[in-house]
């Protein structure tokens, strides 16, 4: 047992104990470990003096390294030289038509007494056996984009309350070249997912083949085996951007573990640079984060003479497509029917936009973004407008209505008043007054068209007439000069023309007959 390598925290609790004054036999006990075992790293801490501070600093593996003698494995000279030829060739296999049979007869070229195709196939397996113990799928230089979010979430502090908010880590890697990108995030909802992947892609400055998400409601909304339902957002962004969405299936991670592998190592090179830091807004985090990020995708890859980053320039970077020149903008929909007046009411901002009159009463869909309304009717687009956030707004195509309503759509205070002044300028002042006394303009504006219509049906000397007894009443209103016309009020004498003394009379009782 004394030579079975042990779990590295038990070698740091050993040292510990140790430096605390613990006997070896204690230690042995306690730990359940041979006294040979303890022995043997006690020793071996003694003779590199290192005091235990440094070591509890370390991490696993800096202490494997430090503790665990690994034996020299002295290769073959011809086995180090086509071990040597396997970090270019495994770069040259993520190239698009690149295959081990063709990498070999260009290694047999270079190396006449070099080993044969079998044996080549058996020494390269062995070799990414080592330096990467699982095994991988062999990924294609602009192919895929793999997208998911870290389990461990972060934090992120009010400068006021103290009180901490979870945001999520959203975490983007390339297949061929492993570069990554991640990023702090408000919530996993999919307009947050969404703008992450777009954010990924700009990060990128390219677009994949292919986009392979997680089995999350952001990106699928029911998962299958066979054909999956795609969230219809994160459709539209890959139709904006040109590529595909390919989710992983459902319960195989090795459809993700690329993703899922280079989470856990930012665990290790982004997460451990945060823990004893205090972010009050999500773009100091992601400040932070993105110098780690930059730190991680230089750092030379395991037993290779490269980067994530010189993978991803000299590689994948010009196998991607070009971005569009516009960002995606999430469209969002609702349903509406068409009202008699030929408007659709957008009920988030509680405005109307208009459609063709042919459409009154039909039952249509709207798709809308943050400046643009459109409206559907069984998928054709019947309309377009931009968007209004004012509520209670009409905007009005006047193509869109029938002649009858085009009058309509031209009403305002403005237009009553003039046509009103034209008649006289009573009428004009009659019209004001019924204009201000409503609570909104568009009340008074049929009450308006009625009182100026009398114009024809009874002459304008009658209407002025009739507005300048309604002005002396101070009653404004359609029914009050409807009234004064039928009664012919207009044409009768003012008050003080009518009032008259009472004559004198013997059967009027004076003041006197009451005293």
């Amino acid at each position: 047992m004394a030579n079975k390598i042990i779990d590295m925290s038990k070698i740091r609790k050993v040292i510990k104990l140790y430096c605390n004054g613990k006997s070896k036999l204690f230690i042995s006990s306690y730990l359940s470990l041979s006294r040979n075992t303890v022995k043997k790293y006690i020793s071996l801490f003694k003779v590199m003096d290192i005091p235990f501070s440094e070591i509890n600093k370390k991490s696993d593996a800096e202490l494997e390294a430090i503790f665990v003698q690994k034996p020299i494995e002295i290769l073959d000279p011809k086995l180090q030289k086509v071990y040597n030829f396997f970090p270019q060739m495994e770069r040259e296999l993520k190239k698009v038509g690149v295959t081990i049979q063709i990498m070999w007869e260009q290694y047999i070229k270079e190396n006449p007494d070099g080993y044969q195709s079998s044996q080549f196939r058996v020494h390269y397996k062995n070799w990414g056996k080592k330096v990467n113990p699982v095994m991988h799928m062999t990924h294609k230089s602009g192919d895929k984009m793999y997208v998911d979010y870290a389990g461990k979430t972060l934090f992120i502090r009010d400068k006021l309350s103290g009180e901490s908010t979870e945001v999520q880590f959203f975490v983007a890697i390339l297949g061929a070249s492993q570069y990554t990108y991640c990023e702090a995030t408000p919530s996993q909802k999919k307009e947050d997912f969404v703008q992450s992947v777009e954010n990924a892609m700009r990060f990128y400055e390219g677009v994949p083949a292919a986009i392979v998400p997680d089995n999350l409601k952001s990106a699928v909304i029911k998962s299958s085996r066979f054909e999956p339902t795609i969230n219809e957002t994160l459709a539209d962004l890959a139709e904006h951007y040109e590529t595909t969405i390919l989710p992983a299936r459902a319960y195989k991670p090795r459809d993700k573990s690329l993703v899922e592998g280079a989470v856990k190592i930012l665990y290790g090179r982004i997460y451990v640079g945060l823990k004893d830091l205090q972010f009050y807004d999500i773009e100091a985090l992601n400040e932070k984060i993105w110098i780690l990020l930059e730190q991680h995708n230089t750092k030379k890859l395991t037993a290779r003479p490269y980067s994530r980053l010189d993978l991803f320039l000299e590689d994948e970077k010009y196998k991607l497509r070009a971005l569009p020149v516009e960002r995606f903008e999430i469209k969002y929909q609702s349903f509406a029917t068409v009202m008699q007046n030929g408007h659709v009411q957008l009920s988030e901002d509680k405005n109307y936009y208009s459609v063709p009159f042919h459409y009154l009463k039909k039952k249509v869909k709207i798709l809308y973004t943050k400046f643009n309304v459109e409206i559907y009717y069984k998928f054709n687009r019947i309309a377009t407008h931009v968007r209004n956030h004012k509520p209670y707004v009409y905007t009005t195509n006047p193509e869109h209505l029938a002649s009858s309503h085009q009058f309509v759509s031209d009403w305002s205070a403005t237009r009553f008043i003039d046509w009103a002044t034209s008649i006289d300028a009573c009428v004009g002042e009659y019209i004001i007054q019924i204009i201000e006394s409503r609570n909104h303009p568009e009340q008074a504006f049929k009450s308006c068209l009625g009182i100026l219509s009398f114009e024809k049906k009874v002459g304008r000397e009658r209407l002025i007439n009739a507005c300048k007894r309604a002005l002396d009443f101070q009653t404004y209103s359609f029914k009050i000069i409807q009234n004064i016309l039928e009664n012919n009020l207009d044409r009768a004498e003012s008050e003080d023309e009518l009032d008259q003394n009472l004559p004198e009379h013997s059967n009027i009782r004076g003041k006197n007959y009451f005293q």
